[in-house]
């Protein structure tokens, strides 16, 4: 089979500005880049405002393995099939960050014959919003840092007469605010900052990966311009000396940040293979951030299409909890149905045994053993409302025994449905079966629910996320974090949502625990405020929020060939 980039670009992707019109969005509403990709102007949300909404999809998974589920392969692939069986679709996914595009992931288009085209535009660069991103965060590090640097050199007096400002007497060991880099960047996890004559006072500061930045969750939520104005406004940078918060809008700054960011808000339109409008926009992950694509570009789908499949990232314990407890209360859309997506090597690979056997090859005892990961995943998206169906991505070593007996195991669970799915290798037709499952799941009466409610203590919407999200027994705070916890408190910031930033590779905090974990106790490390975002970060275990790069990176498969294409993209 041919390799995702040879498909891309072997497929004749029309202009995007017809897209754009098939889709119901007028050249006015449109700022082109090149012929492929579009930015799409807020103005459209007025023009579309008594339009009805159509429903919306979120896709999730079991919890992921090095394999890949296919979880983008899927919310792709399932929008080609919608719109193959005459439904108007759309599709919104986040924004890829470089990070895992030269680490270990690769791109985040789809692949195979469910993919987002071109390829190589989508996965590097796209229409600069990651960069706004970090040029935005990174003013405020260099605002906050230039203000400590002036004050701290002059008396108040002096200070007030020479900038017309009031001082705001930071204290350089309560700095929040740290710098963003959209790359996989170890050696910056930590810096301290000031050396040399006229750059002090020194302090400790460090680099996150841009995805981890507010911003990029700011980006995701805010329902227009004025409201991220608003949300960046709201940014607590730092504490004064008084452990008084520090705010964007105190330091001045947040305008600034708002127009670096402007462009950045409009989601950009591109195409699936099959021509199908797909809206990409924002990039948080899911395991540092709350790991959805933006409001702004769900509104304008759902405005124009029947059904509109977006994703949650990693498993339905990360992103899609996310989606139902942060994004969606700010939204006010909750899911008409989720689709988690399984393989038979997810499976095997979470079913806790250890074996030397090829996990491509047939092993009962291991599908059978990790069915329990799968049927958990079924029973935590259950627990929120909304229909659920299965999709099995089909890998072209799996075999029709183990299929048939998975598809039967999970009809006798509470999903609505279950279909095997091979959008991968056959595109549109490949997933119509898919698609029919979700039509029939949407027209299903949803009674959504929230896990926990905003006005119930910090403390107790952890315990509610441990227990009932993860299946824990309970939480323990560090020592720091219990000090944040108080600062926050302090703050009046305890009604905010909450937003668990752990390893993705378990339903538990340690990365090897596979299945179903139980009967540990969730140990919250740090408390950090996103008043901007309007959740607090709880930061478990050993959880990191800038990754680094593995021992054989992506970009060692990244070059360009005798005819100036780009090879190697995944």
């Amino acid at each position: 089979m041919l390799t995702d980039i040879e498909i891309s670009r072997q497929t004749k992707h029309r202009p995007i500005t017809q897209i754009a019109e098939q889709f119901g969005i007028t050249s006015s509403e449109l700022v082109p880049f090149g012929d492929a990709k579009a930015k799409v102007k807020l103005s459209i949300l007025k023009r579309l405002d008594d339009n009805l909404e159509g429903k919306l999809v979120v896709v999730t998974a079991v919890t992921p393995t090095p394999f890949g589920e296919g979880k983008t392969v899927t919310s792709i692939g399932l929008t080609q099939g919608l719109n193959a069986l005459g439904k108007k679709a759309c599709a919104c996914i986040r924004q890829p960050s470089m990070g895992p595009v030269f680490g270990i992931k690769g791109g985040a288009a789809g692949g195979g014959y469910s993919q987002v085209v071109p390829m190589e535009e989508l996965n590097l660069h796209l229409t600069g919003d990651i960069h706004a991103v970090s040029s935005a965060h990174n003013l405020a590090a260099a605002a906050i840092d230039a203000r400590l640097f002036h004050e701290s050199r002059m008396t108040a007096e002096e200070y007030r007469e020479l900038s017309g400002q009031v001082p705001l007497n930071i204290d350089p060991e309560k700095i929040f605010w740290r710098r963003v880099v959209d790359h996989n960047e170890r050696s910056l996890r930590n810096i301290t900052v000031g050396y040399g004559d006229n750059n002090g006072p020194i302090h400790d500061s460090g680099f996150d990966i841009t995805a981890a930045s507010e911003l990029m969750a700011i980006l995701a939520l805010s329902l227009d311009l004025k409201d991220m104005r608003r949300r960046i406004g709201k940014l607590v940078l730092a504490l004064d000396t008084q452990g008084q918060p520090i705010t964007a809008e105190t330091l001045g700054v947040a305008g600034a940040m708002t127009v670096i960011m402007s462009d950045a808000i409009e989601p950009t339109l591109m195409q699936t293979l099959t021509g199908d409008p797909c809206l990409i926009h924002a990039g948080p992950f899911a395991n540092i951030a709350h790991g959805n694509s933006s409001i702004i570009a769900d509104r304008i789908a759902l405005k124009l299409a029947d059904i509109v499949v977006t994703e949650g990232g990693f498993g339905s314990d990360m992103g899609f909890e996310k989606f139902c407890n942060i994004k969606a209360r700010v939204s006010g859309k909750t899911p008409d149905a989720a689709v988690v997506v399984v393989t038979l090597k997810a499976l095997k690979a979470n079913s806790g045994i250890d074996s030397q056997n090829d996990i491509n090859q047939p092993d009962m005892a291991r599908l059978q053993a990790g069915f329990a990961n799968l049927k958990w995943h079924i029973d935590n998206v259950s627990q929120y409302g909304a229909p659920v169906v299965v999709a099995i991505n089909r890998f072209p070593t799996d075999t029709f025994e183990e299929l048939t007996w998975l598809k039967a195991k999970v009809l006798q669970t509470s999903a609505f449905g279950c279909e095997i799915c091979d959008g991968f290798s056959q595109g549109a037709k490949g997933a119509e079966a898919l698609a029919r499952v979700v039509v029939s799941a949407t027209e299903q009466k949803s009674d959504f629910k929230f896990l926990y409610q905003l006005d119930s203590s910090i403390e107790s919407k952890l315990l509610t996320i441990a227990e009932a999200g993860y299946g824990a027994s309970g939480i323990k705070l560090s020592i720091d974090a219990e000090s944040q916890l108080q600062d926050i408190k302090s703050m009046g910031l305890d009604n905010l949502a909450v937003c668990v930033a752990k390893t993705p590779l378990s339903i538990s905090h340690e990365p090897k625990v596979k299945g179903v974990p139980t009967d540990f106790e969730l140990p919250i490390t740090q408390l950090k405020v996103n008043a901007g975002a309007g959740f607090i970060t709880a930061l478990v275990g050993k959880v990191m929020t800038m990754p680094g790069l593995g021992i054989k990176p992506g970009y060692l498969n990244v070059d360009i060939n005798q005819d100036d294409e780009i090879v190697g993209l995944a």
